[in-house]
């Protein structure tokens, strides 16, 4: 999966805001809480997100996956490489990264904005 499509993936999610932080990253989150950031200006350009504690190290082991520089004792991943993971489990991961955010916020929160229950 490449960033533009990515993205469109993030932004779709209910909820999702996309924002501009640290000069340049596009930041998803939900509820004022990440769940990806993409980054044109690595090289090459990537996209992190959250993974389940028994998938990092299956996923890190991968060509192209890496643990993300600042956020990878939380758990998160850098894909960088178009290649690296097909467009199905790319999304997947991407709407899994959502649901362990969204499973974290308040329920009061869940319930108005309406997200899938994780």
């Amino acid at each position: 999966m490449n960033l533009e499509q990515a993205k469109a993936v993030c932004r779709a999610l209910p909820g999702a805001v996309e924002d501009v932080k640290w000069g340049g990253d596009i930041v998803f989150s939900v509820g004022l809480k990440m769940f990806a950031v993409a980054s044109g200006a690595g090289d090459p350009p990537g996209i992190s997100f959250k993974v389940e504690e028994q998938r990092f190290l299956e996923l890190t082991d991968r060509p192209g996956i890496m643990p993300a520089p600042y956020l990878a004792r939380a758990k998160w991943v850098r894909v960088s490489g178009a290649d690296a993971l097909d467009d199905a489990e790319a999304a997947a991961l991407l709407l899994r990264s959502y649901q362990l955010v969204f499973a974290k916020l308040t329920k009061k929160l869940q319930h108005d904005m309406g997200g899938p229950q994780a």
